[in-house]
């Protein structure tokens, strides 16, 4: 829509402001041009335009203004708008044309040549080389024939069916191609700006192989018409009966394709400017041969062409090896025999034993083209498909014994020389509508191409589909039908079937649809290497890349050497009709996917689609593609299955091999709808039980280098996760983000490689704060978004929290410990983290050992599980082991847990562990001690080893008789069994033992050395369970190759921290690889289906 702008020049001094105004038609989508781009560091490239960011040009030219000093400082990187229009005024497409040696090498060395501005109008630059590329020579060759086999109804069908996909497909193309600058590439270059770098390398190397086995089926076009109907006498391979005739015209097409690709391939090497030079004389044979067709039909009228049909009965007789069409003839009162005879006889005798339908019935001559007043456009109205041999035969003539056996097809009839049906008529027939992309290729040579190319490219389809379906009317309506279905014109002594109805000689057709078919062929091998070429250069195909380079002047050698031999693949299969439906599928293939791009951006509404094109509608978009999709599988279902695996197997190799590419494609902006769409979803209800699985917020620590010190916590990541379920993870850098902005890319950076290197699909999330502390509570609060949040934190135990100078370090820690209880997540804990297997590692042998000492959710259960999932550990076993107190009955607590892990369809063995009240031992005391006293109380503490024994033995002998009573009333209680500890247990076990317990350890206190006497009781209780816990663990699960074990909660009383830590190392010690495990309030793994 043109844009009205005021332009106000403002002036300094005193100078007065001159005010006018100007009105200008600004194409916002010229403005910014896509070029080449190298990835950066990230893999992601910038989007680079010729008017941000690019002063360049602007160097040397100072700023001295004081209207606008407000702006000084962003003068640099943001142009002022008269250097933003100037920029845009002088802003051109290049040519897309190659350029030739003889021109790269002038007298002018290195100066710069001047580029001269596209004129070409929408008729010279679009219409005629649309009508150029569709027209060929499936209309000289094959239309009459499908015609005749297909009927006309059947014939209109399809050309509208492949018609009405191209015109679709035009629309669709049209609105892309509209929506800016369309460099080299064409087709390629659309989809994979609009669908992603998988899409376009996929799609554009199938429209590259669709391009290339065109260029075969013209070569075999123009070597059959040559061979059958120019010259036929130099065929290499003649066959001496005529059940070799198939083989030998393949042969023969064989030799001289072969012969006539490397000519072909020689010329577009020496220069492309001869094939530029020779297109409108390969556009004129068309047209004239075209005109001389309606010129035929039109002499028709009044005078209809004399091409005899010689008939036997009612089957079509080849009439090349005889000359007149009677069986005898009188010569001087004699009866002698004919040609024809001595075809069917096994002499020229007239008692000669003749073939029996060849006796019965009579040889008569029809006219091949009755013309367009003759009523026999009623008998050419229906299909007559058949079989490979089967004989053409008109059936409105009289037959006796017209049951044919199989050696008559060896007999000078007109026979099929393929099995016919209607799918195959239309993937023969679809390559005659393709060539629309030939505006959208030329899109750097037009003068206006966002109005060219929609009319030209709409106009040419409209101009040939008028074409085909009035020549299926007229052909249909001026031959006979056996003449239509005689493929190659035996019947008319050889002559090229549509060349007998033109006007005024057949020649003319002969002759134009031998040059259109060169001319086309040298098209297909002039575009397909630089469509290669432009796809190598995208460097999106990594093994393509060497297709990229070619001759100084940037001619595609390369490429050019792989094309012909590409194309020398379907110069050997020979067959014209079998080469049809393989390019056929290719060039569908590219449509639909043209057609996806438009209904993807349209539906998607991304800010860009702005095309100047507005004739479009994502419901023909999507009609187009279902055509297409269609055609395919109507043309041939394997040729279809094929297709689409060699795109799905090209897509998968980009998508993992390829280098990376961002081009703001409809593709990213669909996967962004779909996720928005499911994040809503996703936040209307938290998810089931069933569906639980832990979602990562990892939170890793970098050295001073900005190096990752855990990376094994990324490979547990990757173990626990197998790509499944969301991963964050997350770090922490001190400062303020105006100052740290830089390191955090580069933290963020490293981080993704070292997740790279570790196979840990998931996402970087650094946080720039004021202090660690906060970072870790915004993360642990902010991370994830919508439904996508994480459920589970992991992180590595601070082994040398002891030796820090800081002791914000560990307080850090046992802060994010209680925020994550405080949010309900779960908490993993990795101690020796470093010692954890790689990704690369497989433990043969071995357990993983589970320690559930009170419920956390299931969280212990599940985590082997998913552990067991992956390689590294599928060949480890699982152990639980549970405690058992006093008053549990240990047996029955086995077969509890037994039954409850095989109703939850986990295969373990099962251990219950007895853990007695046994006295507090003196170690248990220094642990404490040293725990609340740390050097200071040790230097005061002199007991000998002897004395510690001594005393420790005297503890045990005094409380030995209190722990009896004990245990008497505990047996004499209520025989109850919990496979776990429970609240309600829990408070009941606290209550009964606190109050014995209290008893014992005040008389105990009056019997310690007076350092135990000062003790707090809680943190001796406390201890006490560490050090028998663990020792627990050590005996049964040292060997483990994993120990999982539930991680006790950190102390209400912030006093307590530094002996929470104590605790936690007293639990842990002597264990090799350890994860602490934390549920997050609610149950994770469930019986049930």
């Amino acid at each position: 829509m043109p844009t009205s702008f005021t332009v106000v020049p403002v002036k300094d001094g005193a100078r007065k402001a001159k005010k006018g105004s100007e009105e200008e038609d600004v194409d916002d989508n010229n403005v910014l041009k896509e070029e080449d781009q190298e990835a950066t560091g990230d893999g992601v490239p910038k989007e680079n335009s010729p008017f941000i960011n690019n002063t360049d040009n602007d160097k040397g030219t100072n700023y001295d203004g004081t209207n606008m000093a407000l702006f000084e400082d962003e003068i640099e990187s943001n142009p002022m708008v008269s250097s933003l229009l100037n920029k845009l005024a002088n802003y051109t497409n290049l040519t897309q044309g190659a350029q030739e040696h003889e021109e790269a090498d002038n007298d002018e060395g290195p100066k710069k040549k001047e580029v001269k501005s596209p004129q070409m109008g929408t008729f010279m630059g679009v219409y005629l080389p649309c009508l150029q590329n569709i027209l060929g020579v499936i209309l000289f060759l094959r239309l009459t024939w499908i015609v005749g086999t297909a009927g006309i109804l059947e014939s209109l069908a399809i050309v509208c069916l492949c018609c009405s996909c191209t015109m679709l497909t035009a629309i669709s193309m049209s609105a892309i191609a509209t929506n800016g600058v369309v460099p080299a590439g064409g087709a390629y270059y659309m989809i994979s700006r609009s669908l992603g770098p998988e899409f376009g390398g996929a799609v554009g190397l199938c429209f590259y192989l669709g391009t290339t086995f065109a260029g075969s089926m013209y070569i075999l076009g123009t070597i059959e018409i040559l061979l059958t109907y120019i010259v036929p006498q130099a065929a290499i391979f003649v066959a001496e009966r005529k059940e070799d005739d198939v083989n030998a015209l393949l042969n023969n097409m064989r030799v001289y394709g072969t012969c006539c690709l490397a000519l072909m391939a020689v010329v577009v090497f020496v220069g492309v400017k001869y094939v530029n030079k020779l297109a409108l004389v390969f556009l004129a044979c068309v047209i004239l041969s075209i005109l001389a067709i309606y010129a035929g039909v039109i002499k028709t009228i009044f005078e209809p062409p004399d091409f005899p049909l010689c008939m036997l009965g009612n089957r079509t007789l080849e009439n090349q090896n005889f000359d007149s069409c009677f069986k005898t003839k009188v010569i001087d009162n004699l009866t002698v025999t004919t040609k024809l005879w001595n075809l069917f006889c096994d002499g020229p005798e007239l008692n000669a034993t003749c073939n029996d339908y060849f006796v019965l019935n009579n040889v008569t001559e029809v006219q091949g083209i009755p013309g367009l007043t003759s009523k026999v456009i009623s008998e050419n109205m229906w299909s007559v498909y058949g079989p490979l041999g089967k004989l053409v035969d008109d059936p409105k003539l009289a037959s006796v014994g017209g049951d044919a056996s199989a050696k008559d097809k060896y007999l000078p009839y007109v026979v099929n020389d393929i099995t016919t049906f209607f799918t195959l008529m239309v993937g023969i027939y679809f390559p005659s509508v393709t060539g629309i992309m030939a505006g959208s290729n030329r899109s750097g040579d037009l003068r206006d191409a966002q109005k060219s190319i929609p009319i030209g490219t709409i106009l040419a389809i409209a101009t040939t589909s008028f074409i085909y379906v009035t020549c299926v009317v007229l052909f249909g309506a001026c031959i006979e039908g056996v003449l239509l279905r005689d493929k190659f014109g035996d019947a008319v002594k050889g002559n090229l079937v549509i060349g007998t109805l033109s006007w005024p000689s057949p020649w003319v057709i002969v002759i134009g649809s031998f040059f259109s078919c060169c001319g086309a062929g040298l098209q297909s091998l002039t575009g397909a290497p630089r469509l290669l070429q432009a796809i190598a250069r995208d460097g999106i195909v990594p093994f393509l890349q060497v297709f990229g380079h070619g001759k100084a002047n940037g001619e595609p050698t390369w490429a050019l050497l792989l094309t012909a031999g590409i194309c020398e693949i379907g110069i050997l299969i020979a067959s014209l009709d079998a080469v049809a439906p393989i390019l056929s599928m290719f060039f569908l293939m590219c449509y639909l996917f043209v057609n996806l791009a438009c209904a993807l951006q349209t539906l998607l509404r991304t800010p860009n689609w702005r095309p100047r094109f507005k004739y479009y509608h994502w419901a023909l978009s999507f009609l187009g593609m279902s055509l297409c999709l269609a055609l395919m599988f109507i043309c041939s279902w394997y040729y279809a299955i094929v297709a689409m695996a060699i795109a799905t197997i090209i897509y998968k190799y980009i998508e993992y091999r390829g280098a990376e590419k961002e081009w703001g494609d409809g593709i990213r902006g669909l996967s962004l709808n779909a996720a928005r769409y499911a994040l809503i979803r996703l936040e209307e209800a938290p998810p089931h039980t069933k569906n639980w699985r832990p979602q990562l917020l990892v939170l890793l620590n970098l050295d001073s280098d900005q190096g990752v010190k855990h990376p094994r916590l990324l490979s547990l990541t990757t173990q626990m996760k197998a790509g499944k379920g969301l991963t964050i993870v997350g770090n922490v850098l001190e400062g303020t983000y105006l100052t740290k902005d830089t390191e955090a890319r580069n933290a963020e950076q490293n981080i993704k490689s070292a997740m790279s290197e570790e196979r840990t699909k998931g996402f970087c999330h650094v946080v720039v704060s004021s202090n660690l502390r906060d970072g870790v509570s915004h993360l642990i609060q902010s991370a994830g978004l919508g439904g996508m949040k994480h459920n589970t934190v992991l992180m590595a135990w601070p082994g040398n929290w002891r030796q820090a100078n800081d002791p914000q370090s560990w307080k850090n820690f046992i802060e994010t410990v209680r925020e994550s209880t405080a949010a309900h997540h779960a908490l993993l804990v990795a101690k020796n983290v470093d010692s954890f297997p790689t990704n690369l590692d497989r433990l043969g042998e071995g357990t993983i050992d589970v320690w559930w000492v009170v419920h956390d959710g299931g969280m212990l259960m599940l985590l082997p599980f998913l552990l067991r999932q992956h390689k590294v550990w599928r060949k480890c076993k699982m152990r639980i082991f549970t405690v058992a107190q006093m008053d549990d009955n240990s047996i029955q607590m086995k077969k509890d847990l037994q039954m409850f892990l095989y109703h939850l369809r986990l295969n373990a063995e099962v251990e219950v562990v007895e853990m007695h009240d046994n006295d507090i031992s003196a170690f248990t005391y220094e642990k404490t001690l040293v725990m609340e006293q740390r050097s200071q109380m040790l230097k005061q503490m002199h007991l000998s080893r002897t004395e510690r024994e001594r005393e420790a033995q005297l503890i045990h002998d005094r409380n030995t008789a209190s722990h009896a009573t004990i245990n008497d009333k505990a047996e004499a209680g209520t025989d109850q069994v919990h496979m776990t500890w429970t609240k309600d247990k829990l408070s009941m076990e606290r209550n009964r033992n606190r109050e014995c317990n209290t008893s014992v350890a005040v008389r105990d206190l009056f019997n310690m050395k007076p350092e135990w006497e000062s003790l707090n009781q809680s943190n001796v209780r406390r201890m006490h369970t560490a050090v028998k816990l663990n020792e627990v663990v050590v005996n049964n699960s040292q060997g483990a190759q994993l120990v999982l074990l539930n991680m006790p909660g950190p102390p209400t009383n912030r006093g307590g921290d530094q002996n929470y830590m104590e605790f936690l190392e007293v639990l842990l010690e002597g264990l090799d690889r350890v994860l602490l495990v934390r549920g997050g309030g609610r149950e994770v793994i469930t019986i049930y289906s």
